[in-house]
């Protein structure tokens, strides 16, 4: 309930502070850039023909005038914007649902934790993800490109979330190493995810255009978490009526749901939907 208000409270900052942001980007480069540009890229080009050093100054002048327009015309801006507004939306009702099944009875499926539980499972999962925030994503970012972690991060988690049910059948020791390890490996998936469409969002716009676009995206995204919890909660509090159901019972059908979400956001993240930056080449 208090990130539900906090999220609500923060979007309607948002709304107001989002046009007056835009404004003054439009004011302070309208006039200035638009006469200067248009020249510069009619000087450039007629000189191109000998120096490949301005050829990529022409590029780059296209590339701002392409994306100067209107933001919201940007496809593979908007296309990263609604892709990450997916994958929030899952992220956050997956954060709603995990403390509701790992607190709830073995009997309804949860792990019967208590609440100090939960809070170490937490704090050590967030210390993994912060070993490998530091030593691993960059150089598999580097190595792969934000755009093919962002894909394998999906396609990994959707397994992985199927096997959380099963989870609860464990008890003891061994039930307490397999939820750390799966709550590590859930959440640097996660992070990878969102990472490499931070990385693919910035890309998508000139330098000059990068804080509108992440007022554009946090926005939007905002939104779509604000669902999360209530979805999460009315979700997690459906399935503890079908225990006996024949078709996905109980808590399987929690996370069914979860995979469902985030594979419409795998899918997505293809083409001829999700647009990569404009390349120069």
């Amino acid at each position: 309930m208090a990130s539900s208000k906090f999220q609500t409270h923060f979007l309607i900052f948002c709304i107001f502070l989002f046009p007056l942001w835009l404004g003054e980007l439009e004011t302070l480069h309208k006039h200035a850039e638009k006469g200067n540009e248009r020249a510069d890229l009619h000087d450039i080009s007629e000189h191109s023909s000998n120096d490949s050093g301005q050829k990529d100054n022409i590029l780059e002048l296209e590339d701002k005038q392409i994306h100067k327009s209107n933001l919201l015309k940007n496809w593979p801006l908007m296309s990263t914007i609604i892709v990450y507004c997916i994958f929030s939306l899952q992220e956050m009702a997956y954060s709603e649902v995990f403390s509701l099944w790992a607190v709830s009875d073995k009997k309804y499926g949860g792990l019967s934790f208590s609440s100090q539980d939960v809070g170490e499972v937490l704090a050590i999962s967030g210390f993994g993800l912060l070993l490998f925030q530091l030593l691993l994503y960059p150089p598999v970012e580097r190595r792969l490109g934000p755009l093919m972690v962002t894909r394998l991060s999906a396609v990994i988690s959707i397994p992985l979330l199927s096997c959380f049910p099963y989870i609860a059948m464990l008890s003891g020791v061994v039930l307490h190493l397999v939820i750390n390890c799966a709550a590590i490996l859930r959440n640097t998936l996660s992070v990878s995810l969102v990472t490499g469409l931070f990385i693919l969002l910035n890309n998508a716009v000139p330098q000059s255009q990068r804080g509108a676009a992440n007022a554009i995206s946090i926005t939007a995204m905002s939104v779509f978490k604000a669902f999360g919890p209530a979805g999460g909660g009315a979700l997690f509090s459906w399935a503890q009526k079908r225990q006996v159901a024949s078709f996905l019972p109980g808590d399987q059908m929690v996370f069914f749901a979860l995979n469902v979400v985030q594979f419409i956001g795998l899918l997505l993240t293809f083409k001829p939907f999700l647009a990569e930056p404009y390349q120069r080449g």
